[in-house]
């Protein structure tokens, strides 16, 4: 049916999420599997967050960095899995329509600020491998600061444009969202009023939030590995990549994955893959980041090691009391 027929209906009040309710007997182990993930993922990047904020030696522009992109994981993931289990749980697929814009746009704005925190990070490995005498003047404190409340209220901005204008959209029945949130490709497919302004914004927000920098990221990579293969000495190459490996390794899996979704055309046949790919960088993402982060890198470890020396000493000596 054409959307001019549609013109005098009202919006729907509400949306059914479908996720994955078409293989009822997954919905068990999929509850228990995204139960895990969850807690994992909170206690991983809490623990960062608490570690970055106790330990002096981690107050440094890296864990600064490294401390908000914990909290963005929790916020990102947050906005999504609390409301997927509680649809594994009691079964209800329905979504009010002012509650799926408003997950939409913590959704986008958490994504957008995540972007530009990877591209501050990776700007940060550029000035310490790259430019290392100059490093302490260009990123101290003070900048790694600025650059990630920066992050945060470009993300704000870009969602809030985007979803503000999302409410002046009519959406048509059936109101079923084939997806397990309220992402922008299946909203705008309901829509039954005039895209054209909406999705050329959207692609210009897009270009700013995403493209932009991914392109950052990756000139600071391509010039950070040039930098380590002009190292004399295996040992030097090595301590060099090291310091940047698990960022690399995150830039990776959340940018491929972003990217192969967003690409992916969105027919019925593709589209239990790219659900499949969704679930990937907005829900195991998050959980892999802390794991990366803790188990490759040395002062993170060591930082655990003296809170843990602590917890135990204090709990020793509580006994002893």
């Amino acid at each position: 049916m054409e959307k001019e027929k549609w013109a005098n209906w009202t919006s729907p009040v509400e949306f059914l999420l479908l996720g994955v309710s078409d293989v009822p007997r997954l919905q068990v182990p999929l509850f228990l599997l995204s139960l895990v993930i969850y807690m994992v993922t909170m206690f991983g990047n809490i623990l960062i967050v608490v570690l970055v904020l106790a330990d002096r030696h981690l107050h440094t522009p890296m864990y600064v960095f490294l401390g908000n992109f914990s909290s963005v994981e929790i916020c990102y993931t947050s906005t999504i899995l609390p409301r997927l289990l509680a649809s594994f749980l009691t079964g209800d697929e329905t979504i009010s329509a002012q509650g799926c814009k408003i997950q939409f746009f913590f959704f986008g704005c958490f994504a957008g600020t995540e972007c530009y925190l990877l591209a501050a990070m990776s700007y940060d490995r550029y000035l310490a491998i790259c430019q290392p005498l100059l490093y302490a003047s260009l990123m101290n404190w003070k900048v790694s600061f600025q650059l990630a409340v920066g992050s945060w209220l470009a993300g704000l901005l870009m969602a809030t444009i985007v979803t503000g204008l999302s409410y002046k959209l009519r959406f048509c029945v059936p109101n079923r969202i084939d997806h397990f949130f309220c992402d922008f490709a299946p909203l705008l497919e309901l829509a039954c009023s005039d895209t054209r302004m909406l999705r050329l914004v959207t692609f210009i927000v897009c270009f700013l939030d995403v493209v932009f920098p991914f392109v950052v990221t990756l000139v600071s990579y391509i010039c950070v590995i040039a930098a380590i293969l002009r190292i004399p000495t295996t040992m030097g190459r090595q301590k060099a990549f090291s310091t940047c490996s698990s960022h690399l390794t995150m830039v990776t899996v959340f940018y491929g994955t972003l990217i192969i979704v967003y690409m992916i055309p969105r027919t019925a046949s593709l589209r239990q893959l790219n659900k499949t790919l969704s679930f990937f960088y907005t829900i195991l993402t998050p959980m892999v980041n802390p794991l990366l982060y803790s188990l490759r890198n040395r002062e993170v470890k060591g930082a655990l090691g003296k809170a843990l020396r602590k917890t135990v000493a204090c709990i020793e000596s509580w006994y002893c009391l």
